[in-house]
């Protein structure tokens, strides 16, 4: 299946997009990822975890960003790649628990169109993930590096 790869101008402010996962998250996978990047009791101990302020074994915050950009990408096909510049916002309402499963919507915000590099733009953004039950459990709003459309393929 051939995805359409877009440009900066491919896009307008309040265009959405949407992804789910297909995947529920483990709590294997949390303590796993937890292990490795934030070896936190509450991520890792079920019984730490109940007595912490998460109540119960919860996702690293970075775990559920990862997650996050892996749906992002299959989101968002930006010719080139999705190539951050940056966050204005970045918070976690509340945790990412095992059985989640995520799903992501993307709202364009902005555009701007770089005047020193006429090749590529910015896209401003607002990424809300939400769990199962539609409640967010991560939302960043930033600026993607985007190409223009060559000029060639302008007609």
């Amino acid at each position: 299946m051939s995805v359409n790869l877009l440009y900066l101008e491919d896009f307008i402010p309040g265009q959405k997009f949407s992804h789910a996962d297909d995947e529920e998250l483990s709590a294997d996978a949390i303590k796993a990822f937890a292990t490795r990047y934030d070896p936190q009791p509450f991520h890792l101990d079920e019984a730490a975890a109940a007595q912490s302020f998460f109540g119960g074994l919860a996702a690293s915050g970075w775990h559920t960003a990862a997650l996050t950009m892996r749906l992002l990408v299959k989101t968002l096909p930006i010719h080139g790649g999705i190539i951050g510049a940056g966050f204005e916002e970045f918070r976690w309402p509340r945790p990412t628990r095992p059985g989640d499963r995520l799903h992501i919507e993307v709202e364009v915000l902005e555009l701007k169109f770089s005047q020193s590099k006429p090749h590529q733009g910015f896209l401003k953004h607002r990424v809300t993930t939400f769990n199962q039950d539609n409640q967010p459990v991560l939302v960043m709003t930033g600026n993607l590096l985007a190409p223009r459309r060559p000029q060639a393929d302008n007609g």
